[in-house]
């Protein structure tokens, strides 16, 4: 027994180890391209400044480069079976979008929510996988004009990348709509309080009471919404951070006693997902992060306006508060006096 476990433990550990170095191999990528809002002073300017480095209301700001962030996408479909489909928007809009942020300098794990209504430039490209034009649109709409694989997730990854000054995303997934029930039961079902009234078929959940959400409850509570409402995808977004903290919050006790539940997770939902993240990487991400600090304060929104444009909803980032967040979560202060 004791040789059978001295085994396993290896097994495990190789794992970890072949995990980090293809995770960080492949995502040898520089530091996002943020600039300095302020003049520098005599004295900073003489310093040897670095490139990832910025001045924002009198403080210096570096870039923290061992973090590490992944793009979790919820794309609309509800079949069962991921599968490449081409043609203009047929690969699924990406109505969930999440940057899930893990800093190994001070253990936390932070959380952005996009609103899918953003207005970024994002790539078209004809049936045929063919470039044809950039264009200013929702963000959502970026996946559908890939392959509905992984030609949309790269596609979606540099559209949110570049929202975010090129920020450097070390992997994702596009998960199926389809497969919120598996993921919700598969740590148990998610306890969450609702800001808001909200219906949904058989399904009625009232602000301020805390229900708990079976996998067609928790289906309801995330992907719908009353598309006659001005600003209903801003509801549903205020649902889905209600969700993904009580949801994030569950992962990390119930991982305490099932160190393989990521994987888990990642093994019964694989057809129902598209992934650049191995199950090597995923292990060692899971056992490195799983004693990180996540609470209420944990998840972000971006602040923003919503208007309603020719045809459909728009929502326009406030860009300063977007920047101060960015240096918020990214960056770290410098002891540097100018």
């Amino acid at each position: 027994m004791a040789t059978f476990l001295l085994i396993a433990l290896g097994i495990f550990e190789a794992t970890r180890v072949i995990g980090k170095s293809t995770l960080f191999a492949k995502n040898a990528v520089s530091a996002p391209v943020t600039k300095s809002t302020e003049v520098l002073t005599k004295t900073e300017s003489a310093m040897k400044w670095e490139d990832d480095w910025v001045k924002h209301n009198g403080e210096i700001y570096d870039y923290n480069d061992d973090i590490m962030t992944f793009l979790i996408m919820g794309i609309d479909k509800s079949d069962e079976e991921v599968s490449p489909v081409y043609g203009e928007i047929n690969g699924g809009q990406a109505d969930a979008l999440f940057l899930i942020v893990f800093n190994p300098h001070n253990k936390t794990t932070k959380v952005i929510g996009i609103n899918r209504n953003t207005m970024t430039d994002i790539e078209l490209y004809d049936e045929y996988g063919n470039y044809v034009n950039t264009i200013k649109a929702q963000i959502t709409l970026q996946h559908g004009f890939g392959d509905g694989m992984e030609k949309s997730c790269e596609l979606q990854k540099r559209a949110v990348s570049d929202l975010f000054y090129k920020l450097p995303i070390h992997g994702y997934a596009a998960i199926n709509m389809s497969a919120i029930t598996a993921i919700n039961d598969a740590v148990g079902g998610v306890d969450v309080t609702p800001a808001s009234d909200f219906e949904s078929g058989d399904y009625y959940f009232k602000a301020g009471e805390t229900v708990h959400l079976d996998g067609k409850a928790a289906y309801a509570f995330l992907r719908s919404r009353d598309m006659t409402q001005f600003g209903s995808a801003d509801d549903r977004l205020g649902r889905q951070k209600v969700y993904m903290t009580a949801f994030i919050k569950q992962v990390i006790e119930r991982a305490e006693s099932q160190p393989t539940l990521a994987v888990d997770i990642y093994n019964t939902i694989s057809k129902q997902m598209v992934t650049d993240v191995s199950v090597n990487q995923l292990s060692y991400i899971a056992t490195t992060v799983s004693g990180y600090d996540f609470g209420p304060d944990s998840l972000y929104l971006l602040e923003g306006k919503t208007v309603l444009g020719e045809e459909f909803e728009e929502f326009y980032p406030d860009e300063d508060a977007k920047y101060e967040m960015f240096l918020d979560i990214f960056y770290e202060k410098l002891d540097v006096k100018g």
